[in-house]
């Protein structure tokens, strides 16, 4: 019987945080997702997400953002932002989907609540999963990293790619269930069960609590 399993405590020397699009575009109100949307019917497709971004998840983030840069573990950002201004590289997906964050826009940044440390590493991408459209694999590799946590939005669509791709590729993946989100509680809950076999998932306070202890 295989001795091995994802249930492994981060070492921090090989190990990185990877934030996923949690950037103005579609984490901010004023962010062009939203754009031309009526209060009422903002409030109706958005009122939740934004609550809990704004009172919870947010936090979160903040919390083992703060874990990991103590504990010595690399912090990383990717954001949803072409390369271009018109978004001509974006995937086949994005562009029948609608979404093109041009290039150097506000819309592309981290919100400023997650603001990355001048020396940590953000990488815009044209896809769902950050593997397909950058080159963060090989970066991950050169930095030594085994084991990647991952946090951000939304849980069931550019989280999930990034687990799987991760998984595949060989990494050892934590996500931060608590620290992640999407539009409905059913939406998360459903995403969490079906992606629980390609990681090790655990919370907000456990990873916390581990990283203390690895300190």
């Amino acid at each position: 019987m295989s001795d091995l399993t994802r249930d492994v405590a981060l070492q921090p020397k090989q190990s990185a945080l990877l934030f996923i699009d949690v950037q103005n575009f579609a984490a901010h109100r004023d962010g062009a997702e939203f754009a031309g949307l009526p209060a009422d019917e903002f409030e109706v497709k958005y009122g939740w997400f934004f609550d809990q971004l704004e009172t919870r998840v947010v936090p979160n983030m903040q919390a083992v953002q703060s874990a990991c840069r103590s504990a010595g573990v690399e912090v990383l950002y990717t954001t949803i932002e072409s390369l271009t201004k018109d978004g001509r590289d974006r995937s086949l997906d994005y562009k029948i989907t609608g979404f093109n964050v041009p290039k150097g826009s506000w819309d592309g940044r981290v919100i400023d609540e997650l603001a990355p440390g001048e020396d940590e590493i953000w990488l815009p991408k044209a896809s769902s999963s950050v593997f397909v459209s950058t080159h963060i694999d090989y970066i991950l590799r050169n930095l030594g990293v085994r084991q990647l946590v991952i946090s951000g939005l939304v849980t069931d669509q550019c989280v999930e790619s990034a687990i799987r791709d991760a998984c595949d590729l060989g990494y050892l993946v934590t996500q931060v269930t608590d620290a992640c989100l999407t539009y409905t509680q059913a939406r998360h809950d459903n995403s969490l069960s079906a992606i629980r076999g390609y990681c090790r998932q655990v919370t907000t306070a456990q990873l916390v609590a581990e990283l203390n202890g690895a300190g």
